[in-house]
């Protein structure tokens, strides 16, 4: 997983998608030249006019470009148009304006506000050379709260305050659409002959390994007493974390989790998108799509310290993890294990606490059958993901497309993606 934001970004308008330089830089004298028309401002996103607030709070901390230098190994400077930008003020942002015929020298002022979802945001940028075209970005002030509250999509307004050389621009308005927060943007469109900006990663943002339930849903696992404890890698032992991928396994079948493939959203000019849902709404409404099940197990294996990845396919989503603690969860290695979570479904045991009110020796009885059903779905849910990792080892190492990949939940950490937080109590 590349940790790098997508360079591509989406305006509003019908013009030309536009690349920004900000890993890339263009030749000045593409974006450079003197100007004799006066300055005009439009609003500009990432993601359009569609607004994604998983991908805004996923992100917060984040900066896509730490580090990046110059061929000559000095750090870049990001206000400096004449050195080949075209983007300016804040790298990491994800709405701002974009301003045509910029003059030579120009203070810009750039102001955006969203109603109830972005606070005022304010940069001023100095361009030195005149310009075609610039993009504007301030730090986004956003309400992450009001963000994590949308369930469902809803418009909402975008307003942008523009100054050139203290001389304001016409106002600017736009209705955009508020996401829902379940809405998973992966791919950003570019239009046509662009190749979508693979946003995958985003994924990892739905497994949340501090959510609240986990600890229960634990303790469940440890009263079925298929392991007596969850102890990650400590027992240098495979076979143990396998047995502990089980536990978790065998107490999902008890919470009745069922495939339900339900992944699409409205329609986007913008971005493609897909339904995710939270551990909670996942075991609560005991139904999960293949990236709800795989959300479900990464989260809770992430919780127990076994290194575990979402392993994406054409039209797919299935759990990876690895037995080994210094796995890098390479297909090819052996130590990395793939689980099917469709296949939960397959079996019908019995919830736990129904379980228990049984006789002892029928529930003996009953547990030990139960234990074998499950047990099997488990291992045939192993060998069809194995299946896969087989058949397409070499499109999972290949740096050419993104068709087979896997996103590992640590290095997503590690990029500063962050768990979208639960709204439920334990």
């Amino acid at each position: 997983m590349a940790a790098v934001r997508p360079n591509l970004r989406a305006p509003f308008t019908a013009l030309p998608m536009l690349r920004p330089i900000l890993s890339t830089l263009l030749a000045s004298s593409l974006l450079c030249s003197v100007r004799a028309d006066d300055p005009t401002c439009e609003v500009w996103s990432y993601t359009g006019t569609d607004i994604y607030p998983s991908a805004i709070i996923a992100t917060a901390t984040v900066d896509w470009h730490a580090g990046e230098e110059e061929e000559g190994g000095e750090p870049s400077e990001e206000n400096d148009v004449g050195a080949g930008g075209n983007v300016l003020g804040d790298p990491n942002g994800w709405v701002g304006a974009r301003v045509l015929d910029v003059p030579e020298g120009a203070v810009i002022k750039v102001e955006v506000v969203g109603e109830g979802w972005l606070k005022p945001s304010k940069v001023e940028v100095t361009v030195e050379e005149a310009c075609d075209e610039v993009i504007i970005l301030p730090k986004g002030v956003f309400d992450y709260d009001a963000l994590r509250m949308v369930t469902q999509q809803k418009p909402a307004n975008l307003t942008l305050k523009v100054t050139v050389n203290d001389e304001a621009l016409p106002e600017q308005t736009e209705t955009v659409t508020l996401r829902s927060i379940n809405e998973c943007p992966f791919y950003v469109i570019m239009g046509e002959d662009e190749p979508p900006d693979d946003l995958t990663w985003m994924f990892a943002a739905y497994v949340n390994e501090n959510h609240p339930w986990i600890d229960g849903i634990l303790k469940e696992a440890l009263e079925a007493e298929l392991v007596p404890a969850f102890t990650g890698y400590q027992d240098n032992d495979p076979n143990q974390v396998i047995a502990q991928v089980f536990a978790i396994w065998n107490i999902m079948q008890r919470h009745g989790m069922k495939y339900s493939d339900v992944t699409n959203t409205p329609k986007s000019k913008f971005a493609h998108a897909q339904v995710v849902r939270f551990l909670d709404d996942s075991i609560k409404g005991s139904q999960a799509n293949c990236v709800d099940g795989s959300v479900v197990f990464a989260s809770i294996l992430t919780k127990i310290s076994i290194k575990c990845g979402l392993v994406l396919v054409p039209g797919h989503c299935f759990v990876c993890f690895d037995l080994d603690p210094e796995g890098k969860l390479d297909p090819a290695s052996g130590t990395c294990i793939g689980l099917e979570t469709t296949m939960m479904g397959q079996d019908k045991l019995k919830p736990l606490a129904e379980l228990k009110k049984l006789p002892a020796k029928v529930k003996l009885k009953e547990q030990e059958a139960e234990g074998k059903a499950s047990a099997r779905t488990f291992l045939n849910a192993i060998n069809q993901s194995g299946e896969v990792f087989s058949k397409h080892a070499g499109d999972f190492a290949s740096e050419t497309t993104t068709d087979y990949q896997i996103i590992p939940i640590e290095a997503a950490r590690e990029m500063g993606i962050m768990p979208i937080g639960a709204r439920v109590k334990p």
